[in-house]
């Protein structure tokens, strides 16, 4: 992936923070312990005296500088084992007074041993990417404890065969279980019904969850996703192709409100290769969408419609507009 100079940058400081946060805690860990340990004063002291003197001898004949280094192989050892015996003492492991850098490899600087580019980097790159995503979103995260099943009424919809608040405690259980369980082997969701019915709540619920295990999750609506996606392939952002690895590459993604985006040639272009590519890739996807089976069928291509009946986990919703409903109940 190719990532936009913004992120890059994003990424150093991250990686600088980490590495200036674990040179203060040493820092704060040394001056501590010294307080408490005279002795680690003096045999510090000794360990850098041992070194000036070697300095000291460049130049001299072969021999001398021979016994010189062993001398100082001598003193140092000597101190690193009483500096051994005052963190024992204290009851400190023996690596107490090294700085504890997030990434071994590279001492949280980027680069490792054999000046490669450290994986820590290309971590923070991509996390700094999903960060400035997440930045383009309207939408904020909601919870299962947030999702009120008495707003939804208990008459029963001949067409389903159970009442709207049946359903919704159904499609509430259901998401639970899939969040609680989430990981890359997920089903597709494919949440479908009228505007104001919770599934934007409840796609934004998995989606914390899921976060909070660890998982990289971008969520938009398919507008702002396809204007993101239209900028990045007509060169109108240094992104180069940044935004649609994100999209393609997300171990969830969540994409918000399918039908409402101004339908083009690109954006089905880009709608079939963003479902295509991520069946492909055995990666999870909820889509919400506000159209009827038979309307998304129409909106869409075939090769479309099939994925998403044939590949998604169908859950389907109906009821009166829940935020019509709340605003009622307040006034």
């Amino acid at each position: 992936m190719v990532y936009s100079s913004q992120v890059i940058e994003m990424a150093k400081e991250l990686l600088q923070s980490r590495r200036a946060r674990a040179e203060a805690e040493n820092a704060r860990r040394l001056k501590e312990f010294e307080e408490s340990n005279p002795e680690y004063k003096a045999l510090k002291q000794e360990m850098i005296d041992s070194v000036r003197e070697v300095v000291a001898a460049v130049g001299t004949d072969k021999e001398s500088m021979k016994k010189i280094l062993l001398a100082q192989r001598e003193r140092n050892l000597s101190a690193q084992d009483g500096i051994k015996r005052l963190l024992k003492k204290s009851g400190l492991p023996e690596d107490y007074l090294e700085v504890n850098y997030t990434c071994k490899k590279c001492s949280d600087t980027g680069i490792d041993a054999q000046a490669n580019v450290c994986s820590c980097f290309t971590d923070a790159l991509r996390q700094a990417a999903f960060n400035e995503a997440g930045k383009k979103s309207p939408l904020k995260f909601s919870s299962f404890e947030d999702f009120r099943l008495d707003y939804y009424t208990d008459q029963k919809n001949p067409d389903f065969g159970c009442s709207a608040k049946e359903r919704a405690g159904e499609i509430l259980s259901l998401c639970k279980a899939y969040a609680e369980d989430f990981d890359l082997s997920s089903q597709n969701l494919l949440m479908v019904g009228e505007t104001g019915l919770g599934k934007t709540h409840l796609s934004l619920a998995i989606a914390g969850e899921a976060i909070k295990k660890g998982y990289k999750v971008l969520y938009n609506s398919a507008q702002n996703i396809f204007n993101e996606l239209q900028k990045e392939y007509f060169g109108r952002t240094d992104s180069r192709g940044q935004f649609e690895a994100l999209v393609l590459e997300s171990d969830l993604l969540i994409l918000d409100d399918l039908g409402a985006e101004f339908s083009t040639q690109f954006t089905d272009a880009a709608l079939y290769n963003i479902i295509n590519t991520r069946i492909n890739t055995s990666l999870p996807t909820i889509i919400s969408t506000n159209l009827p089976l038979r309307e998304l069928e129409n909106r869409y291509s075939r090769r479309i419609s099939s994925r998403l009946i044939g590949e998604y986990l169908l859950l389907r919703f109906f009821g009166n507009d829940v935020r019509q409903v709340k605003s009622e109940q307040k006034g």
